[in-house]
């Protein structure tokens, strides 16, 4: 039986959906569960299979609502009755700061801080464990619980559901093809949630690092290699190491399999016919724009402000490992694509003589969002790095669909040259976590990210694709 027949037979249930639906609602808004979870993400995928299958949009809105209030509710009643053992539990025992944010949540706004509170992520799972621990009323809880919920359920469903009833109309889908969407799909929202737990896993509030630690400590030998390896704090960059290698040995394995296929892979087949038969209104313009974004004088426009500033505040470090990351993924490149010589799907006139993989476009976004959302983290304290990594995935998986979109990748080419990029991306965090570094900050983000939109908006107007 293929992925797809497997993917067929276990799509849920118009009852299934009703329950994830609430399920994700409760988990999304119950304390300690609701701080790791990615309920937006969750809820606006089942939503969306809820309106492909175009299932009651008021049963949907009940059990939203109806898991919200649950969560809430569970969450009040444990900080109501656990007061004093509330702290010591995981994860808020590692992160007493997110008590703190809460409580001073809650200070601000008293009662209507329940209301607010659930519309406001980084305090939204524990104002009620909050509400509870202060001994909030629990009438006035309850009626600020049923409003917020009231509310929420339509603003957080309501999109996904909207986007499932629709894009059938939006999209032209040859026949067959929609499974294989679907596929691609879950695919790149479970490698992203992948990503994200073991980055946060590894870092040294998380369990696998704490673990490994201990493990060191008892042979002597691999004390002296941990210490060795420790850094500012006395923290190993274990995040990095295990980055390099798993793309590494992912990258290997690609590459070795595509220069022994000697042409494209079933699946690169498929996925080319789906996007020469999609029709979409303004997507191929969408993707000519990203091709040119993320060329050669794109990626310069980008980066251009940012290294003039580097440069006047004499940050040279960053900036030599930045310019060393950006250098060492053109060369990798060119050099790829010479060795393997793999023809492209498509070659329009300026692409004459390029080859295909590794996609440099893919590589370059990966390697230039990669190493933003690296340094940005570095300043950020470890609870706020989730979304910037996630805005660098945001980021760079556009930039690299796009190549399918007008044709002139395999969808090969674009895993290898991800993979390429996150090799390199390792290998300049390793290089600059040898040592402790001066912080970055501060730093006019906006101004700087006003100029590069302003370069970027002049290359894609005056200068021609390369």
């Amino acid at each position: 039986m293929s992925l797809i027949e497997t993917l067929q037979q276990l799509a849920p249930s118009p009852t299934m959906l009703l329950f994830l639906v609430g399920i994700i609602a409760l988990l999304e808004s119950l304390a300690l569960v609701g701080l790791l979870l990615p309920g937006v993400v969750l809820i606006t995928a089942v939503a969306s299979l809820a309106g492909h299958q175009d299932l009651a949009i008021t049963s949907l809105l009940l059990a939203a609502f109806i898991g919200a209030v649950l969560g809430d509710g569970i969450s009040f009643a444990l900080g109501y009755s656990q007061r004093e053992r509330v702290t010591r539990l995981w994860p808020l025992s590692r992160h007493p700061e997110w008590l703190a944010r809460g409580a001073r949540f809650f200070q601000r706004y008293g009662s209507l801080s329940v209301f607010f509170g659930r519309f406001v992520g980084p305090v939204r799972p524990v104002i009620p464990l909050i509400a509870g621990m202060l001994h909030m009323s629990p009438r006035a809880f309850l009626w600020a619980n049923l409003a917020s919920a009231a509310l929420w359920a339509p603003a957080y469903v309501l999109p996904g559901y909207l986007l499932g009833q629709t894009w059938q109309q939006l999209l032209t889908l040859p026949p067959g093809l929609e499974e294989l969407l679907l596929t691609l799909a879950i695919a790149i929202v479970v490698l992203a949630l992948a990503f994200s737990w073991l980055r946060h896993q590894v870092s040294r509030s998380g369990r696998v690092y704490r673990v490994l630690a201990r493990a060191a400590r008892l042979h002597p030998r691999l004390r002296r290699a941990w210490l060795k390896q420790s850094w500012r704090r006395g923290e190993v960059p274990l995040a990095s190491w295990l980055l390099l290698i798993f793309s590494l040995g992912g990258l290997s394995g690609l590459t070795i399999t595509v220069i022994r296929q000697r042409g494209p892979f079933p699946l690169d087949r498929e996925v080319h016919a789906f996007f020469d038969d999609l029709v979409v209104p303004l997507l191929p313009e969408a993707g000519q724009l990203l091709a040119r974004i993320g060329d050669m004088y794109g990626i310069l426009a980008l980066v251009l402000p940012w290294a003039a500033w580097l440069l006047a505040r004499r940050h040279l470090a960053a900036f030599a490992h930045i310019a060393a990351g950006l250098g060492l993924i053109a060369l990798l490149n060119t050099l790829g694509k010479a060795l393997i010589g793999r023809p492209r799907p498509d070659t329009p006139d300026y692409l004459t003589g390029s080859l295909a993989y590794p996609s440099a476009h893919a590589s370059s976004a990966v390697v230039l969002y990669g190493l933003a959302a690296a340094f940005i983290a570095h300043e950020l304290p470890s609870h706020r790095r989730f979304w910037v990594y996630w805005t660098a995935i945001a980021l760079a998986l556009p930039m690299a669909l796009s190549r399918l979109v007008i044709g002139v990748h395999w969808l090969s080419d674009l895993i290898g040259g991800g993979l390429l990029g996150l090799v390199v991306c390792a290998l300049v965090r390793l290089a600059w976590q040898r040592k402790p570094r001066a912080s970055l900050a501060p730093c006019p983000w906006l101004a700087l990210s006003v100029a590069s939109l302003i370069l970027v908006a002049t290359r894609v107007t005056l200068l021609p694709p390369v």
